[in-house]
C-alpha cells in the first residue's frame, strides 16, 4: 500500500511542481506542517485548555490563547519566510564519479527577508543561508553521484522552521539543466593505440616486422593477456611483454586498445590518461566508437574528452526521468551490453 500512496504523491507533487530551472515560491507551491515540536506544543495547549474549562480559571485561559496566539503567529511567519523567494539553477556541476557534485544555485529575495533558509538533495545539505530583501545569495550545493552520465536531480528541497521550529515550511525545485558525471580514473594499463597517424605513427613505432620484446615485471593494472605465463609457471616471476610491433600512435588514446577490459573499465583507463596528458600539456586525440576527438592539448581539449568520456552510449535525461546519482545504474562488470548504444 505504501508504494502505490507514494507513486500518487509524487505524481500530484510533478503536476504541482512542473519542472524548471527558475521557481518562485508562493502560496500555490509551499506546504507548511508542524514539527515534532509543534505538535507536542499544540497538545500542550490543549490540555492547558481542558484543564482551564475543568477548574474554570482566568489565568489557565489568558495563557492558553495568548501562547495559541503564538503559534498562529508563528506560522504565518514561518509561511512568509519562504514566500516571494525565487531559486534559480545558476550552473550544473562537473565532477568524476562518485565524488560531490557541485550545483551552484541564487537565492534571490522578495520584499521580505529570507531567514534560516535550507536547501538540501538527496544525503547532502546546507548550512542556513540568510538573504536580505531585494538581494540575491549564490550558494554551491553538493549532489551524490555514483555513475558516469548525466546527472539531474529530480528534487532539490527549500526549507524553514524559523522563528521557532514549531512549524516547517517547504517546497521544491525540480530542475531542468543536469550535471555531467565522469568516470572514475582506473590507472590505466600500458597499451598501444589501433589509431594510425599517418608520419608521426610511423617515427614512434617500430620497423614492420620487428618482433622485439621489451620484457618487464608485472605491474598492477597489466592485461593478463601480456603476461608470460610459461615463464611464470617455469621461474615463479610474472613478467609482461611489450611488443614494439604493436606500438599505434602515441598521440591517440584508444578505446579499442584494451580488448580484455569491459567497456567501463576502458573508459575509466581513458579517464586517467585524459587527467595525466591535460595535466602535462600533451598532444593527444581520444578515439571512440562513433567519435573522434582529433589531437589537441590544453585545459578545454581535455575538459572535452572527459564529456565524451561522461556520455558515451548516453542519452539526455527526458523531463519524466531522473536518476539519483547518474544514468549509470548497473556496475562496470555488467556494462558491456551499452556497446552497442555507443556504436549506434
Amino acid at each position: 500500500m505504501k508504494n502505490p500512496f507514494r507513486n500518487r504523491f509524487r505524481r500530484w507533487i510533478n503536476r504541482r511542481i512542473p519542472r524548471s530551472d527558475v521557481q518562485s515560491f508562493s502560496q500555490k507551491n509551499i506546504f507548511i506542517l508542524p514539527t515534532g515540536a509543534g505538535l507536542v506544543f499544540g497538545l500542550l495547549l490543549v490540555i492547558m485548555l481542558l484543564t482551564g474549562i475543568n477548574y474554570q480559571n482566568s489565568l489557565i485561559y489568558l495563557s492558553t490563547f495568548l501562547l495559541g496566539a503564538v503559534f498562529v503567529g508563528a506560522m504565518h511567519q514561518t509561511h512568509r519566510n519562504l514566500s516571494g523567494l525565487e531559486l534559480t539553477l545558476v550552473q550544473p556541476g562537473e565532477g568524476f564519479a562518485g565524488d560531490d557534485i557541485p550545483f551552484r544555485l541564487r537565492l534571490k529575495a522578495g520584499r521580505d527577508d529570507a531567514i534560516a533558509i535550507l536547501l538540501s538533495c538527496e544525503e547532502s545539505g546546507l548550512a542556513p543561508v540568510y538573504v536580505h530583501s531585494g538581494r540575491s545569495q549564490d550558494v554551491t550545493l553538493p549532489v551524490h553521484s555514483a555513475h558516469r552520465g548525466y546527472l539531474r536531480p529530480d528534487r532539490v528541497r527549500i526549507e524553514t522552521r524559523f522563528p521557532f521550529g514549531l512549524l516547517k515550511a517547504w517546497s521544491w525545485v525540480r530542475p531542468v539543466s543536469a550535471g555531467m558525471v565522469f568516470p572514475r580514473p582506473v590507472p590505466a594499463p600500458e597499451a598501444f593505440s589501433t589509431v594510425e597517424d599517418g608520419e608521426e605513427s610511423a617515427e614512434a613505432r617500430s620497423v614492420e616486422g620487428n618482433d622485439h620484446a621489451d620484457i618487464r615485471p608485472w605491474r598492477e593494472g597489466d592485461l593478463s593477456q601480456r603476461v608470460l605465463w610459461k615463464r611464470f609457471a617455469r621461474t615463479g616471476q610474472m613478467v609482461v611483454a611489450d611488443w614494439e610491433g604493436e606500438q599505434g600512435s602515441p598521440y591517440w588514446l584508444d578505446f579499442n586498445a584494451y580488448p580484455g577490459a569491459d567497456h567501463e573499465l576502458r573508459l575509466s583507463y581513458l579517464a586517467f590518461l585524459v587527467n595525466e596528458r591535460g595535466k602535462s600539456g600533451v598532444r593527444f586525440g581520444l578515439n571512440l566508437p562513433g567519435q573522434i576527438i582529433e589531437p589537441d592539448s590544453g585545459p578545454a581539449h581535455a575538459a572535452r574528452c572527459l564529456r565524451a568520456l561522461a556520455t558515451w552510449g548516453e542519452e539526455r535525461p527526458r523531463d519524466t526521468m531522473a536518476e539519483p546519482h547518474g544514468t549509470r545504474r548497473k556496475p562496470i562488470g555488467n556494462s558491456s551490453q551499452y556497446a552497442g548504444e555507443g556504436q549506434a
